[in-house]
């Protein structure tokens, strides 16, 4: 895996200058990168702004939410239920506060260190199969929020050989506002009729 993240490319802000649905759906299968550890990203949501209720920037510029109204290609981490960090990246032109929620990752380098980091994770499957599982796994916390994707040590890249895929739409979850809105995205493996 250290030779295939190495030769592949960083993400460039251009790519997370677009609508945050679009750039949702097109960072499954990109790798997130966060020193030693790294995971394929596996599932996502849209947060769109400021009609979006569910959005934490519905609310407006608050100093939480400064960095959503700023340039694309920054990570916004903040803390849930007092206790978990949820990571997600800003998208949209500046001024204009699209999010995308990271919610699920498949391992793939520095398993030693995630799992030291998440001891009651049964399996590989459950160091980073949620958005607070996730952060702990990869050691992001607050003091990643407004870090810039595009370059240091969080970032997300490209495979070199990305392996096909189709992409699974649902509502998002665990909201009360716009619960509805089919933001929440999956990477789903084509089915293999020899299995």
């Amino acid at each position: 895996m250290g030779r295939l993240l190495t030769s592949s490319g960083v993400v460039p802000r251009s790519f997370y200058d677009r609508p945050a649905a679009a750039v949702a759906r097109d960072l499954l299968g990109k790798v997130l990168v966060h020193g030693p550890a790294a995971g394929r990203i596996v599932e996502v949501e849209a947060y769109l702004g400021a009609g979006d209720r569910a959005a934490h920037s519905s609310r407006g510029l608050t100093n939480r939410t400064r960095v959503l109204f700023g340039p694309p290609g920054h990570a916004y981490v903040y803390l849930v239920y007092g206790i978990y960090e949820c990571l997600n990246f800003v998208a949209g032109p500046e001024g204009t506060p699209g999010c995308v929620l990271i919610r699920a990752l498949q391992p793939l380098a520095g398993l030693e260190l995630m799992r030291q980091r998440r001891p009651k994770a049964r399996g590989p499957e459950e160091l980073a199969s949620g958005p607070g599982k996730l952060t702990l796994a990869m050691g992001i916390t607050r003091e990643q929020y407004g870090a810039d994707l595009t370059r240091g040590p969080l970032t997300v890249r490209r495979l070199v050989d990305e392996p096909e895929f189709e992409i699974e739409t649902t509502p998002r979850i665990g909201i009360r506002h716009c619960a509805a809105w089919p933001l929440r995205f999956l990477l789903r493996p084509p089915d293999n009729p020899d299995q």
